[in-house]
């Protein structure tokens, strides 16, 4: 029993790796585009952040599918709640690794970027100075709170996919009996 948990941690972790993985990839090739938009025409680049989404997205939906199936296919004996607890365990270590790489990334790389946004955010009229002042209050413990808002936001979403994948992997076949 001990060693079957092993097993599907150890397949989670790297099917968690690459989900982690192509997530990094997408935050740091719109890093690059937004580099280059300063420079060049910021529609382009900001429908060539959308398709990079896009991609994203859909990728991230077809390698969780593709994961649940392989890991369905290597153990014969798995059954849809044994699937969807490897979906979920899939979900949270790529979720994991995500939302360490964007607290890295806001807390060493680019310390300057919510600062930034503040700046932007003077700039509102809706804002009085009560609100200015409470947000501004809040911006130390901004790097945690999205660390743990994309953690939690990257696992439900995972979650998700695994229950609605689980449910037909393996396929169920009605005419069996069941003992």
């Amino acid at each position: 029993m001990a060693e079957e948990k092993n097993i599907i941690w150890e397949r989670a972790g790297k099917a968690g790796l690459v989900l982690g993985g192509v997530s990094i990839a997408y935050m740091l090739c719109t890093m690059l585009t937004a580099r280059l938009a300063e420079n060049g025409s910021a529609f382009l680049f900001s429908m060539l952040n959308l398709l990079l989404w896009l991609a994203k997205f859909i990728g991230c939906i077809y390698l969780m599918r593709l994961f649940m199936l392989r890991f369905s296919q290597a153990d014969p004996s798995a059954d849809n709640a044994r699937v969807f607890r490897f979906g979920t365990m899939t979900a949270l270590l790529s979720a994991l690794l995500y939302s360490a790489f964007y607290l890295a990334y806001v807390s060493f790389i680019q310390p300057d970027f919510f600062s930034k946004s503040m700046e932007m955010l003077q700039d509102n009229p809706f804002l009085d100075s009560n609100s200015m002042s409470a947000i501004e209050e809040m911006m130390p413990k901004l790097p945690t709170i999205s660390f743990f808002a994309n953690l939690i936001w990257c696992w439900l979403f995972g979650t998700v996919l695994a229950a609605i994948f689980s449910r037909n992997i393996p396929p169920q076949n009605p005419f069996t009996d069941k003992q």
